[in-house]
């Protein structure tokens, strides 16, 4: 069975300032998505909301975490790394607008 999870951190007056949204299935899980709001950068909030997703499938059993980062997006790509991801391939041509590689990551917990 699939489990979805899906966190968000609210700023004032209840804003999102940001989100992640990760799926597990078995011991293996994937962050599908985070985002922070341009305000909400810099600030730990990204590495909060990591950290929280992989308390949260730690906790469901899942022992590797995958994901996919635009090869460009050196910000998330540092951020990932300080929470122990390797590169582990490529997808070529993944993203649109503008097309770009994929960089595919993996957490062993």
């Amino acid at each position: 069975m699939t489990f979805a999870q899906f966190l968000v951190a609210e700023g004032s007056g209840g804003a999102v300032v940001g989100y992640v949204v990760a799926l597990d299935a078995a011991d293996e899980g994937e962050i599908l998505n985070l985002a922070v709001a341009p305000a909400g950068r810099r600030a730990g909030l990204g590495r909060a909301l990591v950290q929280h997703i992989l308390e949260a499938l730690s906790a469901r059993g899942v022992r590797q975490v995958y994901l996919e980062v635009r090869d460009s997006n050196a910000p998330a790509r540092a951020l990932y790394a300080a929470h122990g991801f390797k590169e582990v391939g490529r997808r070529k041509q993944y993203y649109r607008r503008p097309v770009e590689d994929a960089i595919v990551l993996r957490l062993d917990a």
